[in-house]
């Protein structure tokens, strides 16, 4: 499989050789205003054209707080997962069930978790939480009642706008490298077969 994975990127980089090293006039196609007013919309490559190569905030514009909304929510789960799955690999909670003899790796409490039950009672659980709470928010997103990914949890927010918009965009960078770190740790523990640093 390594064999085979450097091979590519080999061909890959002898094939970039022949290749012209312009960067094209239009990398992605210009979005609409509705998207440069949203927290977090960045240029790409520091282009005037923002990032959007599937062109949804255009086809999807009405669905632009839904996706704000879903992206704030994956990355805040991805930033804990990153945590989690790290963390597993050094501490376990207290029980039998949890410990290292029980689980030797992070990679396979997935399945054994599974079959053992606490990962049914952790969906029930999650699904109870989107239909109470999730469900009617995203409901008031799309009417345009609350901003996405806002739940009032607000207490310790910066006082001016400058520095509360800064902790958002923060927020949605760091949400947006926990999306591909999560799933590069996941892939890479399973490939090599083993703990933190996955390597």
């Amino acid at each position: 499989m390594k064999t085979a994975a450097a091979s590519l990127l080999a061909l890959a980089a002898s094939a970039s050789a022949f290749t012209s090293t312009q960067v094209p006039s239009r990398v992605a196609t210009a979005v609409p205003a509705a998207m440069d007013d949203m927290v977090g919309s960045v240029d790409f490559r520091g282009m005037e054209f923002k990032w959007d190569p599937l062109k949804l905030s255009e086809t999807y514009e009405p669905f632009l707080p839904w996706f704000r909304e879903s992206e704030l929510r994956h990355g805040r789960t991805a930033m804990l997962a990153v945590l989690g799955f790290i963390a597993t690999d050094f501490v376990r909670l207290p029980g039998e069930l949890y410990s290292f003899a029980s689980i030797p790796k992070t990679t396979d409490a997935h399945d054994i978790l599974v079959e053992k039950g606490p990962m049914v009672q952790l969906l029930l659980w999650i699904g109870l939480f989107d239909l109470i709470i999730t469900a009617p928010a995203c409901a008031a997103t799309m009417k345009g009642e609350r901003e996405p990914g806002d739940f009032g949890w607000t207490r310790f927010k910066p006082k001016d706008d400058a520095s509360y918009k800064k902790k958002q965009e923060s927020e949605l960078m760091n949400g947006r490298l926990a999306m591909m770190a999560v799933g590069g740790i996941a892939t890479q523990s399973i490939i090599n077969g083993h703990g933190f640093p996955y390597i």
